[in-house]
């Protein structure tokens, strides 16, 4: 079909967004802006089956063909994946990836052009994308079903032409209702937290106390005892490379009173995701607790998997330092460089399987010795980062409405700071009042404190704001988008430096 979308698209007096275009034997498909918002434009002739699979507004134009507009709702995102295969989400396997949250729904765009960017300057670069990630705890804050999350990734990513293999991350999932919500929306990437059953106080305790919290780990769902696992375990030794790893007694069982439980709860949470013959890929994430994943624990957790018949595609130990929302690594970087090599020398010997590198967003310092260190076999999580570039737009075009949201953040943060591994201070960060001028506004995403306070309040600020916050930025969307791709090409560029 020779379709023309600007002749087309000025019936409805609306902007086409040319990347978009797609045209089949029968059809052609592209996003257009509209009085109403952006629709999907369907141009196709009258009897072409596409039209009973799409939601919209036809019209008969003169020619005999007939033009549809959808709204970007999930039911049209699910057809045009249908209609356009590289759309639907797959495993991604041990290619080097990178996730993109996006909390407003507006972001991949930008992300896609980042990452377009990117890889022309960065020919030797691999790195695939996925676009569609969200945590549970996000969804129930942000009021988004994961059938919309995939949804919105859909069209931003067919509204910037992409074309290659991408994926979609269930993230942090706790329970199976989860993975049911999230396998039935199409994701094909989940990331199982077990952080509720990390018992951070096996770390250091007393041999006899080790001894108890061992005894009584779900042993039935282990399918071992504590005999079995001192004697499969203990003197074994892990080739690293450069070093060897021999794993002493107490060590096993100190890692075992540590992740047992939460191996048992990975175990069952995959059967769960496994029962659904569906294709997809786990995440491993023992991030988000407050003591650091040694070498040894480890392997206690590949080597338990890995006998349970776990597989999974990639790992997110929880590494030295402090990994805190929005801003960059807070600890000693060489002792961190030297953290993320046993790790991934772990991962090379027990899989091979990535690294996973999550709060991964803002880690500049981070991002060339993670890529030296794995070789590529890394996935990089991102989320608040894209919220927080939307905050910077705002401050640059409302400012009006970035006050009432930094007002709202230092009223909320006491509160919403409980599920967040972040060490701002209220008293750091200025107060929203005339004395601060509009040209400082953005500058506020730059400083430690009033960063990490935005970030972790965007469910307070959604809720109140959410509507008004939605309509400028899709009014100023290439300003959004703008600001997204060169803050995401820093964060690519890092790991190509060592890729």
């Amino acid at each position: 079909m020779n379709a023309n979308p600007s002749l087309v698209s000025a019936r409805v007096n609306g902007k086409v967004y040319p990347r978009s275009l797609v045209e089949l034997e029968d059809a052609a498909f592209w996003l257009v802006s509209t009085n109403a918002g952006k629709r999907l434009a369907l141009l196709a002739t009258h009897n072409s089956p596409f039209l009973v699979q799409f939601l919209g507004e036809s019209s008969e134009l003169a020619d005999g063909q007939v033009l549809l507009l959808c709204p970007l709702d999930a039911a049209n995102g699910r057809a045009l994946r249908a209609a356009l295969p590289n759309l639907q989400p797959v495993p991604l396997g041990l290619a080097p990836s990178t996730g993109f949250g996006d909390r407003l729904g507006l972001a991949t765009p930008g992300h896609v052009r980042a990452l377009r960017t990117t890889l022309q300057a960065h020919p030797a670069l691999q790195m695939a994308p996925i676009f569609a990630q969200q945590s549970i705890r996000e969804m129930g804050r942000t009021v988004r079903s994961p059938e919309q999350v995939l949804a919105d990734a859909t069209f931003g990513a067919f509204e910037e032409g992409w074309r290659a293999p991408l994926g979609a991350d269930a993230d942090h999932l706790k329970t199976p209702a989860d993975i049911d919500r999230c396998a039935a929306a199409g994701f094909t990437f989940f990331t199982i937290d077990p952080g509720a059953f990390v018992d951070g106080t096996a770390s250091g305790a007393s041999g006899v106390m080790i001894e108890h919290k061992v005894a009584n780990l779900p042993w039935n769902v282990l399918d071992s005892s504590p005999a079995d696992l001192k004697q499969r375990l203990t003197g074994r030794v892990v080739d690293l490379g450069e070093t060897k790893l021999e794993l002493g007694g107490a060590q096993v069982l100190e890692a075992a009173a540590k992740y047992g439980a939460a191996v048992a709860h990975i175990v069952r949470m995959y059967r769960h995701l496994a029962s659904k013959g569906i294709p997809c890929e786990l995440e491993v994430s023992v991030d988000e607790t407050e003591t650091h994943t040694t070498p040894v624990e480890h392997v206690y957790i590949a080597s338990e998997l890995k006998r349970l018949g776990v597989q999974w595609v990639s790992l997110a130990p929880r590494f030295v330092g402090r990994f805190e929302k929005g801003v960059d690594y807070i600890g000693d970087l060489a002792e961190l460089a030297e953290d993320l090599r046993l790790h991934a020398a772990v991962a090379c010997a027990l899989g091979p399987y990535k690294l996973s590198l999550h709060s991964g967003s803002d880690k500049f310092s981070v991002y060339p010795l993670a890529a030296q260190a794995t070789g590529g076999l890394l996935h990089l999580k991102t989320a608040g980062t894209s919220y927080l570039e939307a905050l910077r737009t705002l401050a640059q075009v409302e400012p009006g409405l970035f006050r009432k949201l930094l007002a709202l953040g230092i009223e909320r943060y006491p509160l919403d700071r409980a599920s967040y591994h972040v060490s701002a201070k209220l008293s750091r960060v200025p107060e929203p009042s005339l004395a601060l001028k509009d040209a400082d506004l953005p500058g506020l995403l730059d400083q430690f404190d009033a960063r990490q306070v935005l970030h972790v309040t965007f469910g307070s600020a959604l809720e109140r704001y959410g509507r008004e916050i939605q309509a400028v930025l899709r009014f100023h969307e290439e300003e959004y988008a703008q600001s997204l791709e060169r803050h995401f090409v820093r964060h690519l560029e890092g790991l190509a430096r060592k890729a």
